[in-house]
């Protein structure tokens, strides 16, 4: 089967190509190379094509061979989101709508995008179903939500295969540190092997339920196989609710190193805790795993030592 995948040469979507085609799938990276890197497709025999998601024409001639498009492409952070909301709104939500069209226009094509865990936004309850209502607390969550509900949209309308995933906290290999706007786990991680003090933005009490990328990769994978849909959007993690003075512990005991921490504010649009019910993904996937925290940090820290 030939596989489009928007967002390709980002973390997600390169580990993502690798896994589709050890499972015998060809690959199209279709990227702006606006947060992804050309190099993190180097070994694969990926074809990268080189545009944007809101450029219509560029996206509809990279989905014309595909029988299946995984839809990745983002403007990702919440910070990045309160400084530019305008521009979060373009790529997640009218991007997405060019995405799902060119799906739309050269048939039946099975599509799947990836929401995000910050949907539920203000909702307090634990673990977070899908069942509950969603409560957007920064444009990026608003605009996530705008990408998972056209995705269902364009199912329920035009008879389209689609399945939407809500992505917790995913890390790993090929995930980027070192700019204002990275992820936690690539953010401590890179302090620590530099010798630099860990930036926690609040008390570090917060908690999050942290999903390794091979697990992504894994359930994506094997949704592309079998072809899933649902027409309810879908917990992409499995429960686990780690707090971030317990990540910053298991760091220190992989890299055996004295850690400062640099206690910050809270930012603007956090959560204090995430937790998904995996209830859902399980069904859906029953041969799928999740990779422990542990395995996965130490994975993530083996192939930042090698980069660093």
């Amino acid at each position: 089967m030939h596989v489009l995948v928007t967002g390709g040469a980002g973390f997600i979507g390169a580990n993502l190509c690798r896994a589709l085609e050890l499972a015998g799938h060809s690959v199209t990276a279709f990227d702006d190379l606006s947060t992804g890197f050309a190099s993190n497709l180097d070994g694969t025999n990926t074809e990268l094509v080189v545009g944007t998601i809101l450029d219509p024409a560029a996206i509809n001639a990279a989905a014309g061979p595909a029988e299946a498009i995984v839809h990745l492409a983002a403007r990702p952070s919440v910070p990045r989101s309160i400084v530019d909301p305008v521009a979060s709104h373009h790529v997640n939500a009218t991007g997405t709508v060019n995405v799902l069209e060119a799906a739309r226009l050269e048939g039946n094509r099975h599509v799947m995008c990836a929401g995000s865990s910050s949907v539920y936004g203000a909702n307090p309850e634990l673990p977070k179903h899908e069942g509950l209502a969603p409560m957007p607390v920064s444009p990026y969550a608003a605009s996530k939500l705008a990408t998972e509900s056209y995705t269902l949209a364009y199912g329920h309308s035009y008879g389209l295969p689609t399945l939407a995933f809500r992505f917790f906290n995913v890390y790993g290999p090929l995930q980027a540190a070192g700019h204002a706007y990275a992820a936690v786990i690539p953010a401590f991680v890179d302090a620590a092997l530099r010798g630099l003090p860990l930036p926690v933005d609040g008390d570090g009490t917060q908690t999050r339920d942290f999903t390794f990328v091979d697990t992504v990769t894994s359930v994506i994978t094997d949704a592309v196989n079998r072809r899933v849909t649902s027409d309810i959007p879908v917990n992409l993690a499995y429960g686990t609710r780690t707090d971030l003075l317990t990540v910053i512990d298991q760091i220190r005991d992989n890299t055996g190193d004295d850690l400062v921490i640099d206690l910050r504010p809270t930012r603007a649009g956090d959560v204090p805790h995430s937790q998904a019910d995996g209830g859902r993904v399980r069904i859906l996937f029953p041969d799928i795993e999740p990779t422990p925290l542990e395995i996965g940090l130490k994975s993530t820290i083996d192939w930042m030592r090698s980069v660093i």
